[in-house]
């Protein structure tokens, strides 16, 4: 069988994180992506594509790419902060590309991933369950699906906070391979449990050792990722098979979306860099779809 692959501008080193390195630019990044056969993409960063929706809209067309979504971090604990004014400009960014999943990530203050996140309170913890549900309820009424993504670094990452997350809301789960694992949670696992809440897949492969390290508070994630803590998907210490496996069995028909947090220093040269894990993640996955 085949399954459906996207990209990520995140696997080229492009973050919405100040300072995370050298950032490529979106002619680069895309037509990389085609060369490999990913059909699909996220849409980055908010400015790495046009902010105004027909704008993103005709710059992907161009490029020959749909738009699945893409990662929004929005503060979702603070009643001093409402959510829902962003989440409505996105999406009218969605309504014009014709992207379909909204990938939440409950951010914290700072909004970088590297600080421990402060814990929250019962009553922070029932703002952001309802926030989600709002979300939840408005992407649906314009035709997307809302997913939340438990990170690295976000208010939402330990298993824990996604028992809560099932438990407290209808919400859908991208299930992000790598921030599952660094988080604590058993991603093969939970493809077994939880199939039916994954809307969306980031499939990360990640070195135990180096999460390991972040997981006891001897590396910072940014560190770990310089060190190339993500590594070609099937190189790693995930089980990328099995998780692919379990989801497909249970149904699951959307994006397998190759999303690696990768931190270039320099604009690589053609065919290497980013390019070549790519393109290794690429072939394991369509290796993976073959053999279901």
């Amino acid at each position: 069988m085949k399954v459906k692959i996207a990209g990520a501008p995140i696997s080229w080193g492009v973050c919405e994180v100040e300072n995370w390195g050298h950032q490529m630019e979106p002619d680069r990044v895309f037509a990389e992506m085609a060369s490999l056969g990913l059909t699909g993409t996220e849409f980055g960063p908010l400015g790495f594509l046009p902010v105004e929706p027909e704008q993103r809209a005709a710059v992907l067309a161009k490029l020959g790419m749909e738009a699945t979504g893409g990662f929004f971090p929005v503060v979702l604990h603070d009643p001093d902060v409402d959510p829902m004014p962003q989440v409505e400009a996105e999406l009218d960014a969605y309504q014009a590309a014709g992207a379909k999943v909204l990938v939440i990530a409950a951010e914290q203050p700072g909004g970088n991933y590297n600080s421990k996140r402060p814990e929250l309170s019962d009553e922070a913890w029932a703002l952001l369950l309802n926030n989600l549900k709002r979300i939840d309820e408005y992407a649906a009424s314009r035709g997307v699906t809302a997913t939340v993504h438990p990170h690295v670094g976000t208010m939402i990452e330990t298993q824990e906070d996604i028992e809560r997350i099932l438990a407290g809301t209808n919400v859908g789960i991208t299930f992000d391979t790598g921030h599952m694992f660094i988080g604590g949670t058993d991603p093969v696992k939970f493809s077994e449990e939880h199939a039916d809440r994954v809307k969306h897949v980031h499939l990360k492969d990640v070195k135990l050792d180096l999460a390991r390290k972040v997981q006891a508070g001897e590396l910072s994630y940014y560190q770990a990722c310089v060190q190339h803590m993500y590594t070609a998907v099937g190189s790693g210490d995930v089980d990328i098979r099995a998780i692919m496996t379990n989801l497909v069995r249970a149904g699951y028909d959307g994006w397998f979306c190759l999303e690696q947090d990768n931190i270039i220093t320099e604009e690589p040269a053609p065919g290497e860099g980013p390019y070549e894990d790519a393109r290794k993640s690429v072939e394991f996955i369509n290796a993976v779809a073959a053999s279901l």
